[in-house]
């Protein structure tokens, strides 16, 4: 039996090991998941022209204190991939959620 670490892609089709064709949805879902790198450059964080991580950095550099920075970035790292995850209320929540801690450092 294949296993989806098996596969390659040919004229946007998709085959497994065993040489039968299959190009329905879930599978070009299933090698497109295995094919991105979850750790180094997840697809919600590789979105537009930046990666979120260098957007955060630069956006840090003038905190005040490390704990500000850290909550800014936090803010920052929720709103970016918001509408890239599955839950986008749930992202906006955290985010807001780091952004009145901070906002309280700040007072």
């Amino acid at each position: 039996m294949a296993n989806f670490n098996d596969k390659f892609m040919d004229d946007e089709k998709f085959y497994l090991v065993d040489g039968k064709e299959n190009n329905d949805k879930w599978t070009r879902d299933i090698l497109s998941f295995n094919r991105e790198d979850r750790v180094n450059s997840p697809s919600h964080y590789t979105q537009g022209t930046q990666e979120a991580i260098d957007i955060i950095e630069e956006a840090i550099d003038a905190a005040p204190s490390v704990k500000d920075g850290m909550l800014q970035a936090q803010v920052l790292k929720y709103l970016l991939r918001m509408w890239h995850k599955d839950n986008p209320a749930q992202d906006s929540r955290k985010a807001l959620w780091y952004l009145n801690r901070l906002v309280d450092s700040l007072n």
